[in-house]
């Protein structure tokens, strides 16, 4: 097993280390650099002084030398400023992070318990009118779009019964943890619903291949419970595959929550790189990018330590 982890752990830093290459080129290779809206703003500045502007930014250096003195100051910690908010990059991203992670984790954990238990009850009789009806609920959940479902949401609960916030984070002061999660429901419950649709679908249709092999009828003729029999010996072998869609859909929810972040005014990563893209804030766009990228990677690593414990197997 330890053997196994330091393959994967090696193969994550690497495909990392290619990843932030490839985002440091194409963002390298937009039009434009981060000076130009500096110099849009100031039609009077001098030639001389857009040269030394660019000295002093190492902009005049070759792309890949500049990759390389930004690789560097990482790895030391330093992100570099944000142009647009004229901070560091961290103190852009650390806010910005909590506020993705309570989204993202929360609304994850909710999606998963709720796709499972709606997937095996599906599958304990395929074709029943059980089955039927969650089947149809996730077929809406997968049809319905996030920012209909977000309006609907904030129409009926916000404009119609007052009973949650309509948008924005928690307010400063009195409201506290109760005020917070009252500004998460919302959004938590837009992003885990436009989830658990899908992850239904999977978890049946993996659980209905399973419950047909043999080894789950040598488990019933051996006298096991039925309750055994499902979460044991076919949930487990049913979730491997079902592990990768969920390790794909964490990463993406990372930073792909753009809809919802500025449906409910959330300022999460996918509204921070979006403004940032807009506002050639190259510093920051790189490493919200990077970040984005790093999270699917550790996403991933957990799919594959997960299938290695689901399948003993597997770590040969």
């Amino acid at each position: 097993m330890r053997r196994f982890l330091l393959n994967r752990v090696s193969q994550t830093a690497l495909v990392l280390l290619v990843m932030s290459l490839v985002i440091y080129t194409l963002i390298g290779l937009m039009p434009g650099d981060p000076l130009d809206m500096m110099l849009a703003s100031q039609p009077g500045i001098t030639p001389e002084a857009v040269a030394r502007l660019r000295l002093i930014y190492g902009l005049d250096q070759p792309l890949w030398l500049r990759y390389a003195h930004w690789l560097l100051a990482v790895l030391q910690g330093d992100f570099g400023y944000s142009r647009s908010h004229a901070i560091p990059v961290w103190a852009v991203l650390a806010p910005a992070l909590w506020t993705t992670c309570q989204l993202m984790l929360i609304s994850f954990v909710i999606s998963v318990v709720l796709a499972l238990v709606l997937g095996i009850v599906s599958a304990i009789r395929p074709g029943g009118w059980l089955d039927h009806a969650i089947s149809f609920t996730a077929f809406a959940g997968i049809s319905v779009p996030v920012f209909w479902l977000a309006l609907m949401m904030i129409l009926v609960f916000a404009v119609q019964l007052h009973w949650l916030p309509a948008s924005g984070a928690a307010n400063m002061g009195d409201g506290g943890v109760l005020d917070r999660m009252r500004h998460l429901i919302m959004p938590v419950a837009t992003l885990a619903l436009a989830n658990t649709g899908g992850f239904t679908r999977y978890v049946r249709a993996s659980m209905v291949e399973t419950m047909r092999l043999d080894h789950i009828r040598t488990a019933r003729a051996k006298g096991n419970p039925e309750r055994r029999v499902l979460l044991i010996h076919a949930l487990r072998p049913a979730m491997i595959p079902v592990l990768t869609v969920m390790a794909t859909n964490f990463g993406t929810l990372f930073s792909g929550a753009l809809l919802t972040e500025t449906m409910f005014a959330q300022p999460g990563m996918g509204k921070v790189i979006y403004d940032a893209i807009l506002s050639n804030d190259f510093n920051l766009a790189l490493s919200g990018l990077l970040f984005a990228t790093l999270i699917t990677l550790l996403a991933n690593l957990a799919a594959d330590l997960g299938y290695a414990w689901l399948d003993p197997r597997i770590r040969l």
